[in-house]
């Protein structure tokens, strides 16, 4: 199935602007806000106290304390993307409710999943972009779909990393769309805390970034599981001959 990218942008925005869309958008601030923050007060105990104005945001705790802080921040990362490919891959009427099934259900199993899962998919496009950068951005776009296999279809490392390259195959090049979109966003975010810095206003830059970063990155989640919906739906359902409606949220085991 061709996937039709003008109807997964719009289908995406809809459900970012939901109940659910606003409640993921609140806890990927909560996550950016604390991953800035320890890793600031990590960077502030290094370095000498006359430099440290040029740090942004930091929390009033030592450097061992935020690193654990750091620590649970990458956990709940991965508790956090699991969530969110549930949430968003329903249909659309349901993302007015938050069901408690989208964070209980084997939870443990698909977060493990998603941190080793995302480091090797990190590690294997950066080696692409060591590359001449195309290659990068094609397995970028080759594994967009990796956390929806762990969280909606309950896929383990492997089956998750082959169902993504699967769903992909065929729509590579408008996959790559929504990649260099993603990074265009963070490019451009990620400049935002230099610029505050050479205005004296580092603080502020960090809150800008984070607000930034969350709020645009939230709409590319969301466009992202409108594509996945698309193609999985394509094949017959999520993982498997059924419908999305009736298997959204239900298991699908495969390791």
């Amino acid at each position: 199935m061709a996937l039709q990218l003008i109807d997964a942008i719009t289908d995406g925005t809809r459900r970012v602007l939901t109940r659910t869309g606003g409640l993921l958008l609140v806890l990927l601030l909560a996550q950016q806000l604390l991953v800035v923050t320890s890793i600031n007060t990590l960077l502030a105990a290094e370095i000498p106290p006359e430099a440290a104005d040029v740090i942004g945001l930091t929390i009033p705790v030592s450097g061992t304390v935020a690193g654990a802080i750091l620590l649970g921040t990458f956990v709940f990362s991965g508790v956090y993307f699991v969530v969110l490919s549930r949430a968003f891959a329903r249909p659309l009427p349901q993302l007015s409710s938050f069901p408690t099934e989208l964070y209980t259900r084997r939870v443990g199993r698909a977060t493990l999943s998603t941190l080793v899962g995302g480091i090797v998919v990190f590690v294997a496009v950066m080696i692409g972009f060591a590359f001449l950068f195309l290659p990068g951005v094609f397995l970028a776009a080759c594994f967009l779909f990796f956390i929806f296999a762990v969280g909606v279809e309950d896929r383990g490392v492997l089956g998750a990393l082959k169902r993504s390259w699967g769903l992909s195959k065929g729509n590579r090049l408008r996959l790559v769309a929504i990649v260099l979109i993603s990074g265009i966003v963070g490019a451009f975010v990620g400049a935002i805390p230099a610029l505050f810095q050479l205005a004296g206003a580092s603080a502020l830059g960090d809150v800008a970034s984070v607000l930034l970063n969350s709020v645009l990155f939230t709409f590319v989640y969301g466009i992202t599981a409108a594509a996945y919906l698309q193609l999985a739906d394509g094949e017959g359902g999520l993982g498997g001959p059924r419908s999305s409606a009736s298997t959204s949220t239900g298991p699908n085991p495969e390791i």
